[in-house]
């Protein structure tokens, strides 16, 4: 290239500031430097660049062009690999350290190319379109891609890096049983002599339930549950009063504290490969509720033998009344878009000496009493709709061995129906409300006689 002329050169260099600030004419002089546009008003009257000047400049300005959009496409691909490795770490659970936080911030453009925009055949990546628009909405992107697998971890105590989470519940459930009693016996093997009478009990109970999830450390999270039980029974009791026509009913109600559970979650191994994250959970309740030894009865109708024919408890129990301890062990396997769950427990009620035993008003009869054992299993898989809602199905079942009573001075007595088999079909949805909030519903649908007809669970933790 030829050498120019100093006003040529000066020329130039007005042509370039120029090009590189697009904007109106008021712009233009309050980005070119003061001494420039001196120089570019007195040669205002010199004639026009020649041919070589205009031919350096186009090739300027195509290099610049060139570097801004090799520059826009170099940015546009660090973004996708931040987005795609934030979401790998989102399906290991999180615990690969966070490149949003650590990878440097790209590279400002100079000042005269970050006045120019970006050449049409390069837009910049918007977050609106799948990509971070900058290392903050990256981060943003993985907590809510991340927000729908915790809140169904929550719920099968596999989740421990929140510090600390308040949790309100309340929970209904639906009772609705019929026996029929045949008091006789039969005659030539076809026909019956005696009184039949059908008994009916209708419960419903309401609890409410205020538990503490407070997180330790990665791997360790206590828990305690304060519940308060509403219960409102009706008993109906047919061939009152020796009529098989006659219906008697009664009902009676009870509300205070239940029984407090105090509990532990251990994480044993996080997710690697096929095998799940697994948790071991213990826990213990305390008989703080009303236990139902010892309630006074309301005797409704005796024989002519002065046998109790009908009676009903003067008010609910609101516990146990026995000492337990549980031991379980729960597993979580993310399989995207799906999240595979299950648990499996053992539960232990220790025996407790009472000052009566009997539902007889009249009499009095100390003893001692001791649940069945209990085991307990249950598996679901959720399926995460998006970012903030979940959707789940599971089935759990809960069998309970025979009770045991010991009159004072006598032999532990089974009780004979006290074994039960409650296994529940669960439908569950969790939503992200804000931030802190989740809400989680969950409504259950009795399989066995032993179970509730239906429950109905709704639940908000809350992450302080």
């Amino acid at each position: 290239m030829k050498s120019t002329s100093p006003c040529a050169r000066g020329r130039l260099a007005v042509a370039l500031a120029v090009a590189v600030v697009p904007c109106g004419p008021a712009l233009a002089q309050e980005a070119v430097p003061a001494d420039v546009r001196d120089h570019a008003q007195q040669d205002q009257s010199l004639p026009a660049l020649s041919e070589a000047d205009r031919a350096a400049m186009q090739q300027l300005l195509q290099e610049l062009n060139a570097l801004k959009h090799s520059y826009a496409q170099e940015v546009r691909r660090l973004r996708e690999l931040d987005m795609q490795i934030q979401a790998l770490q989102s399906r290991v659970g999180g615990l690969a350290p966070q490149v949003a936080q650590t990878a440097p911030a790209p590279a400002p453009l100079p000042q005269a190319a970050t006045a120019a925009p970006p050449p049409a055949t390069a837009p910049a990546p918007r977050a609106e379109e799948g990509y971070a628009g900058t290392a903050e909405d990256a981060q943003r992107a993985q907590e809510a891609d991340t927000r729908s697998v915790a809140d169904v971890k929550q719920q099968s105590t596999a989740l421990f890096n929140r510090r600390l989470t308040i949790e309100n519940g309340i929970s209904y459930n639906r009772y609705d049983r019929k026996q029929l009693t045949l008091n006789g016996f039969l005659a030539l093997d076809a026909i019956f002599l005696g009184n039949i009478a059908i008994e009916n009990v209708e419960s419903d109970t309401l609890t409410y339930n205020l538990a503490a999830r407070w997180g330790v450390s990665p791997r360790l999270s206590l828990n305690l549950d304060v519940p308060y039980i509403a219960r409102k029974t009706v008993y109906q009791k047919g061939g009152a009063g020796g009529a098989a026509a006659a219906i008697a009913q009664e009902q009676t109600d009870g509300a205070g504290l239940g029984d407090i559970n105090a509990s532990a979650n251990f994480k044993l191994s996080g997710e690697r490969g096929a095998w799940p994250e697994t948790v071991l959970n213990l826990g213990v309740t305390a008989p703080t509720g009303r236990e139902p030894y010892g309630i006074p009865w309301r005797v409704l109708e005796r024989d002519e033998d002065e046998f109790i024919r009908f009676a009903v408890p003067e008010e609910q129990p609101t516990g146990s009344g026995l000492w337990q301890a549980t031991v379980g062990l729960s597993a979580v396997k993310t399989t995207d878009p799906a999240i595979l769950f299950g648990n499996i427990g053992y539960v232990r009620a220790f025996a407790r000496d009472f000052a009566d035993l009997d539902n007889n008003p009249a009499t009095v009869n100390p003893g001692s009493v001791r649940l069945g054992d209990a085991y307990y299993f249950g598996a679901g898989v959720a399926f995460a709709f998006n970012e903030r809602t979940s959707l789940s199905i599971s089935f759990s079942d809960r069998l309970n061995a025979r009770a045991r009573t010991r009159y004072e001075g006598a032999e532990w007595v089974k009780l004979i129906g006290s074994d039960a088999n409650a296994a529940t079909l669960s439908l569950g949805v969790t939503h992200a409300m804000t931030p802190s909030a989740t809400f989680v519903g969950v409504l259950g649908i009795g399989l066995t006689p032993d179970a509730p007809d239906f429950s109905l669970t709704l639940k908000v933790p809350y992450a302080l």
